[in-house]
């Protein structure tokens, strides 16, 4: 296993602002799945959704992952929220090192994200519901993946920061 430090978690958990913040304190490189593959395929994660279809998005998110395990380097790595979801990815991120679930309430999310429309799963009607339904079938799911849970609800970033080291440090595994 390398030792990468993955966030995972529901879109808006905080797994990009919280691994830019991570990667300068540990001073090592931060690498986004979602921003690696809108690189590669020159267009955002929305456009591609939209374009080729969520099928082919995970598919993408796959690929990244067993790019990145190719990779020398020690990395915080930020994934996208549904990028657990596939059996396959779960176990790629075991294989690239310690996994961090960011673990927010739908309240959270939802006060984070209702006036962001660039996500594409929460377009149309009752977007909190959706955020609710999401993290009721993905909770479960994170969890499986996560080496440790962190929860970020009304907590600031220096905070959840320090919760992470302090259980990467003490190896607080889930399992």
């Amino acid at each position: 296993m390398k030792d990468n430090i993955i966030l995972i978690g529901y879109m808006g958990s905080g797994k990009t602002s919280l691994g830019k913040k991570l990667s300068y304190k540990e001073r090592i490189a931060l690498l986004d799945t979602d921003r690696m593959i809108e690189q590669k395929q020159g267009m955002t994660v929305s456009e591609i959704f939209e374009k080729q279809g969520e099928g082919a998005f995970r598919i993408m998110e796959t690929e990244c992952l067993k790019e990145i395990l190719g990779y020398t380097e020690k990395y915080v790595i930020s994934v996208g929220g549904g990028l657990p979801i596939k059996e396959e990815n779960r176990k790629l991120l075991k294989e690239l090192g310690t996994v961090v679930y960011l673990r927010a309430k739908p309240d959270t999310i939802y006060a984070r994200l209702k006036n962001d429309t660039s996500r594409p799963l929460l377009r149309g009607d009752d977007p909190r519901g959706k955020i609710e339904d999401m993290i009721g079938k993905r909770g479960p799911v994170y969890e499986l993946a996560a080496d440790c849970i962190i929860d970020v609800d009304e907590k600031g970033c220096e905070v959840i920061i320090g919760e992470i080291l302090e259980a990467l440090k003490l190896d607080l595994r889930v399992k």
